[in-house]
Protein backbone atom coordinates (compact mmCIF):
# COMPACT_ATOMS: atom_id res chain seq x y z
CA UNK A 1 0.00 0.00 0.00
CA UNK A 2 1.59 3.24 -1.09
CA UNK A 3 1.62 6.27 1.10
CA UNK A 4 1.15 9.73 -0.28
CA UNK A 5 3.23 12.59 1.01
CA UNK A 6 1.83 16.04 1.40
CA UNK A 7 4.11 19.00 0.78
CA UNK A 8 3.90 21.88 3.22
CA UNK A 9 2.26 24.87 1.60
CA UNK A 10 4.83 27.45 0.66
CA UNK A 11 4.31 31.09 1.54
CA UNK A 12 3.00 32.91 -1.45
CA UNK A 13 4.83 36.14 -2.22
CA UNK A 14 2.75 39.30 -2.16
CA UNK A 15 1.17 40.14 -5.43
CA UNK A 16 2.49 43.09 -7.48
CA UNK A 17 -0.74 44.95 -6.78
CA UNK A 18 -0.27 44.63 -3.01
CA UNK A 19 3.35 45.77 -3.21
CA UNK A 20 2.35 48.74 -5.34
CA UNK A 21 -0.38 49.66 -2.81
CA UNK A 22 2.11 49.59 0.08
CA UNK A 23 4.54 51.79 -1.83
CA UNK A 24 1.74 54.17 -2.72
CA UNK A 25 0.59 54.42 0.93
CA UNK A 26 4.15 55.13 2.05
CA UNK A 27 4.56 57.84 -0.56
CA UNK A 28 1.26 59.46 0.43
CA UNK A 29 2.34 59.48 4.08
CA UNK A 30 5.65 61.07 3.17
CA UNK A 31 3.96 63.73 1.06
CA UNK A 32 1.50 64.46 3.88
CA UNK A 33 4.39 64.93 6.30
CA UNK A 34 6.10 67.26 3.85
CA UNK A 35 2.91 69.31 3.50
CA UNK A 36 2.86 69.98 7.27
CA UNK A 37 2.94 73.77 7.69
CA UNK A 38 6.27 75.02 8.92
CA UNK A 39 4.41 77.24 11.35
CA UNK A 40 3.14 74.15 13.18
CA UNK A 41 6.76 73.08 13.69
CA UNK A 42 8.59 76.31 14.35
CA UNK A 43 5.96 78.03 16.51
CA UNK A 44 6.13 75.53 19.43
CA UNK A 45 9.92 75.38 19.13
CA UNK A 46 10.13 79.17 19.13
CA UNK A 47 7.89 79.47 22.20
CA UNK A 48 9.95 76.88 24.05
CA UNK A 49 13.19 78.61 23.08
CA UNK A 50 11.79 81.95 24.22
CA UNK A 51 10.67 80.46 27.53
CA UNK A 52 14.15 78.98 28.03
CA UNK A 53 16.33 81.91 26.99
CA UNK A 54 14.47 84.86 28.52
CA UNK A 55 15.75 84.13 32.08
CA UNK A 56 19.33 83.97 30.78
CA UNK A 57 18.85 87.25 28.92
CA UNK A 58 17.43 88.86 32.05
CA UNK A 59 20.42 87.77 34.15
CA UNK A 60 22.88 89.00 31.52
CA UNK A 61 21.04 92.33 31.24
CA UNK A 62 21.37 93.06 34.96
CA UNK A 63 24.96 91.77 35.03
CA UNK A 64 26.20 94.08 32.25
CA UNK A 65 23.94 97.11 32.89
CA UNK A 66 25.01 100.06 35.00
CA UNK A 67 23.17 100.79 38.22
CA UNK A 68 20.40 103.31 37.66
CA UNK A 69 19.97 102.47 33.99
CA UNK A 70 16.64 101.13 32.75
CA UNK A 71 17.64 100.08 29.23
CA UNK A 72 16.83 96.56 28.05
CA UNK A 73 19.97 96.37 25.90
CA UNK A 74 23.04 97.53 27.83
CA UNK A 75 25.37 98.89 25.17
CA UNK A 76 27.56 101.96 24.98
CA UNK A 77 27.46 104.08 28.12
CA UNK A 78 25.04 101.68 29.81
CA UNK A 79 27.46 98.75 29.51
CA UNK A 80 29.68 97.96 32.51
CA UNK A 81 31.77 95.18 34.02
CA UNK A 82 31.91 96.64 37.50
CA UNK A 83 29.40 94.12 38.83
CA UNK A 84 31.78 91.29 37.98
CA UNK A 85 34.62 93.08 39.75
CA UNK A 86 32.39 93.60 42.79
CA UNK A 87 31.26 90.01 43.03
CA UNK A 88 34.67 88.47 42.25
CA UNK A 89 36.88 90.64 44.44
CA UNK A 90 34.50 92.21 46.93
CA UNK A 91 32.19 89.32 47.74
CA UNK A 92 34.76 86.53 47.83
CA UNK A 93 33.33 84.84 44.78
CA UNK A 94 36.78 83.69 43.69
CA UNK A 95 36.91 81.47 46.80
CA UNK A 96 33.41 80.14 46.13
CA UNK A 97 34.36 79.35 42.55
CA UNK A 98 37.51 77.50 43.62
CA UNK A 99 35.57 75.43 46.16
CA UNK A 100 32.91 74.51 43.62
CA UNK A 101 35.54 73.45 41.07
CA UNK A 102 37.33 71.28 43.62
CA UNK A 103 34.13 69.58 44.75
CA UNK A 104 32.83 69.03 41.20
CA UNK A 105 36.12 67.55 39.96
CA UNK A 106 36.50 65.22 42.94
CA UNK A 107 32.89 64.02 42.63
CA UNK A 108 33.42 63.49 38.89
CA UNK A 109 36.52 61.34 39.49
CA UNK A 110 34.97 59.30 42.32
CA UNK A 111 31.64 58.70 40.57
CA UNK A 112 33.26 57.72 37.27
CA UNK A 113 35.79 55.34 38.84
CA UNK A 114 33.35 53.60 41.20
CA UNK A 115 30.61 53.31 38.56
CA UNK A 116 33.10 51.68 36.16
CA UNK A 117 33.99 49.03 38.72
CA UNK A 118 30.44 48.41 39.90
CA UNK A 119 28.95 48.56 36.41
CA UNK A 120 31.45 45.99 35.13
CA UNK A 121 30.62 43.66 38.00
CA UNK A 122 26.89 44.00 37.34
CA UNK A 123 27.27 43.49 33.59
CA UNK A 124 29.81 40.67 33.44
CA UNK A 125 29.37 38.60 36.63
CA UNK A 126 26.45 36.48 37.85
CA UNK A 127 26.08 36.30 41.61
CA UNK A 128 23.37 35.96 44.19
CA UNK A 129 21.15 38.93 44.96
CA UNK A 130 22.30 40.68 41.80
CA UNK A 131 18.77 41.68 40.84
CA UNK A 132 18.03 42.67 44.42
CA UNK A 133 20.99 45.04 44.37
CA UNK A 134 19.82 46.60 41.09
CA UNK A 135 16.32 47.09 42.49
CA UNK A 136 17.82 48.58 45.64
CA UNK A 137 19.84 51.03 43.57
CA UNK A 138 16.69 52.01 41.72
CA UNK A 139 14.73 52.49 44.94
CA UNK A 140 17.31 54.88 46.34
CA UNK A 141 16.33 57.34 43.61
CA UNK A 142 12.96 57.79 45.32
CA UNK A 143 14.51 59.02 48.60
CA UNK A 144 14.88 62.82 48.73
CA UNK A 145 18.13 64.14 50.06
CA UNK A 146 16.35 66.37 52.59
CA UNK A 147 15.20 63.28 54.51
CA UNK A 148 18.81 62.26 55.16
CA UNK A 149 20.21 65.62 56.20
CA UNK A 150 20.08 64.96 59.94
CA UNK A 151 21.56 61.41 59.76
CA UNK A 152 24.30 62.62 57.42
CA UNK A 153 25.06 65.57 59.66
CA UNK A 154 25.38 63.28 62.69
CA UNK A 155 27.67 60.92 60.78
CA UNK A 156 29.92 63.73 59.56
CA UNK A 157 29.98 65.33 63.01
CA UNK A 158 31.08 62.06 64.60
CA UNK A 159 34.07 61.83 62.24
CA UNK A 160 34.90 65.57 62.32
CA UNK A 161 33.96 66.21 58.68
CA UNK A 162 31.45 69.00 59.22
CA UNK A 163 32.44 72.33 57.69
CA UNK A 164 34.84 70.59 55.30
CA UNK A 165 34.67 70.14 51.55
CA UNK A 166 35.02 66.39 51.99
CA UNK A 167 31.56 66.18 53.55
CA UNK A 168 30.06 67.64 50.36
CA UNK A 169 32.21 65.42 48.13
CA UNK A 170 31.15 62.25 49.98
CA UNK A 171 27.46 63.20 50.11
CA UNK A 172 27.31 64.17 46.43
CA UNK A 173 29.18 61.02 45.39
CA UNK A 174 26.90 58.72 47.37
CA UNK A 175 23.72 60.28 46.02
CA UNK A 176 24.89 60.17 42.41
CA UNK A 177 26.27 56.63 42.49
CA UNK A 178 23.03 54.61 41.99
CA UNK A 179 22.03 56.25 38.71
CA UNK A 180 25.63 56.21 37.46
CA UNK A 181 26.02 52.50 38.21
CA UNK A 182 22.78 51.62 36.42
CA UNK A 183 23.79 53.65 33.37
CA UNK A 184 27.30 52.19 33.29
CA UNK A 185 25.87 48.67 33.56
CA UNK A 186 23.85 49.33 30.41
CA UNK A 187 26.86 50.76 28.60
CA UNK A 188 29.06 47.75 29.39
CA UNK A 189 26.33 45.26 28.46
CA UNK A 190 26.24 46.79 24.99
CA UNK A 191 29.89 45.87 24.46
CA UNK A 192 30.06 42.26 23.18
CA UNK A 193 31.78 39.89 25.58
CA UNK A 194 33.52 38.30 22.57
CA UNK A 195 35.82 41.34 22.39
CA UNK A 196 37.14 40.59 25.85
CA UNK A 197 37.32 36.85 25.21
CA UNK A 198 39.48 37.47 22.15
CA UNK A 199 41.91 39.49 24.26
CA UNK A 200 42.00 36.74 26.90
CA UNK A 201 42.94 34.21 24.22
CA UNK A 202 45.78 36.52 23.18
CA UNK A 203 47.15 36.37 26.72
CA UNK A 204 45.70 39.53 28.25
CA UNK A 205 44.38 39.54 31.76
CA UNK A 206 40.83 40.67 32.45
CA UNK A 207 42.06 44.13 33.46
CA UNK A 208 44.33 44.44 30.42
CA UNK A 209 41.56 43.36 28.06
CA UNK A 210 39.14 45.81 29.63
CA UNK A 211 41.59 48.69 29.45
CA UNK A 212 42.71 48.01 25.88
CA UNK A 213 39.48 46.95 24.18
CA UNK A 214 36.43 47.87 26.26
CA UNK A 215 37.37 51.19 27.81
CA UNK A 216 37.74 53.04 24.46
CA UNK A 217 34.26 51.85 23.46
CA UNK A 218 32.84 53.19 26.73
CA UNK A 219 34.08 56.74 26.13
CA UNK A 220 30.64 58.19 25.23
CA UNK A 221 29.10 56.58 28.30
CA UNK A 222 31.91 57.74 30.55
CA UNK A 223 31.52 61.30 29.25
CA UNK A 224 27.77 61.17 29.87
CA UNK A 225 28.15 59.95 33.45
CA UNK A 226 30.99 62.37 34.17
CA UNK A 227 28.93 65.29 32.84
CA UNK A 228 25.97 64.45 35.06
CA UNK A 229 28.26 64.04 38.05
CA UNK A 230 29.98 67.38 37.42
CA UNK A 231 26.75 69.31 36.91
CA UNK A 232 25.07 67.69 39.91
CA UNK A 233 27.96 68.56 42.21
CA UNK A 234 28.30 72.07 40.73
CA UNK A 235 24.63 72.92 41.30
CA UNK A 236 24.14 71.20 44.66
CA UNK A 237 22.85 73.66 47.21
CA UNK A 238 21.21 71.73 50.04
CA UNK A 239 24.22 69.78 51.33
CA UNK A 240 26.57 72.77 51.09
CA UNK A 241 24.09 74.97 52.94
CA UNK A 242 23.64 72.50 55.79
CA UNK A 243 27.17 71.12 56.22
CA UNK A 244 29.26 74.29 55.70
CA UNK A 245 29.22 77.26 58.07
CA UNK A 246 32.46 79.05 57.20
CA UNK A 247 32.49 81.57 54.37
CA UNK A 248 35.86 80.31 53.20
CA UNK A 249 34.23 76.93 52.48
CA UNK A 250 31.12 78.17 50.68
CA UNK A 251 30.32 77.01 47.16
CA UNK A 252 28.79 79.14 44.42
CA UNK A 253 25.11 78.30 45.16
CA UNK A 254 25.56 79.08 48.86
CA UNK A 255 27.51 82.24 48.05
CA UNK A 256 24.72 83.45 45.77
CA UNK A 257 22.20 82.76 48.51
CA UNK A 258 24.12 84.85 51.05
CA UNK A 259 24.27 87.75 48.60
CA UNK A 260 20.53 88.23 49.11
CA UNK A 261 20.33 90.63 52.04
CA UNK A 262 17.48 91.02 54.48
CA UNK A 263 16.61 94.56 53.44
CA UNK A 264 18.41 95.09 50.13
CA UNK A 265 19.69 93.09 47.18
CA UNK A 266 22.43 94.12 44.76
CA UNK A 267 20.80 92.75 41.63
CA UNK A 268 23.77 93.64 39.44
CA UNK A 269 26.27 91.73 41.57
CA UNK A 270 23.83 88.86 42.06
CA UNK A 271 23.27 88.60 38.30
CA UNK A 272 27.02 88.72 37.65
CA UNK A 273 27.48 85.84 40.08
CA UNK A 274 24.76 83.94 38.23
CA UNK A 275 26.58 84.46 34.93
CA UNK A 276 29.81 83.18 36.46
CA UNK A 277 27.95 80.13 37.78
CA UNK A 278 26.32 79.36 34.43
CA UNK A 279 29.34 79.76 32.13
CA UNK A 280 31.22 76.56 33.21
CA UNK A 281 28.07 74.48 32.81
CA UNK A 282 27.43 75.85 29.32
CA UNK A 283 31.04 75.23 28.29
CA UNK A 284 30.98 71.66 29.59
CA UNK A 285 27.79 70.78 27.73
CA UNK A 286 28.93 72.54 24.57
CA UNK A 287 32.04 70.36 24.52
CA UNK A 288 30.51 67.00 25.47
CA UNK A 289 27.05 67.22 23.87
CA UNK A 290 27.93 64.89 20.98
CA UNK A 291 29.32 62.31 23.40
CA UNK A 292 26.36 62.86 25.73
CA UNK A 293 23.70 62.01 23.13
CA UNK A 294 25.61 58.97 21.91
CA UNK A 295 26.30 57.77 25.43
CA UNK A 296 22.73 58.10 26.65
CA UNK A 297 21.32 56.36 23.57
CA UNK A 298 23.77 53.46 23.89
CA UNK A 299 23.03 53.04 27.57
CA UNK A 300 19.28 53.05 27.03
CA UNK A 301 19.23 50.11 24.59
CA UNK A 302 20.13 46.65 25.74
CA UNK A 303 22.63 44.98 23.44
Amino acid sequence: MSTATLDAPSATPPSPQRRAKKISDAQRGLEKARRTPRLAIYLPLGLYLLFTLVPFYWIAMFAFRKDGSDTLFPVGDDFTLEHFDTVWNGSGFAVFFRNSVMIALMVLICVTFISLLAGYAMARYDFRAKNVILVGLLCTQFVPGAMLLIPLFEVFRSVNLTNTLWSIIIADTVFQMPLSIMLMTGFIRNVPIEIEEASWIDGCSRLQGFRANVLPLLLPGIVAISSFAFIGAWNNFLFALMFLNSQSKFTIPVGLNYMIGENAVNFGALAAGGVIAVVPVVLVFAYVQKFLVKGMSSGAVKG
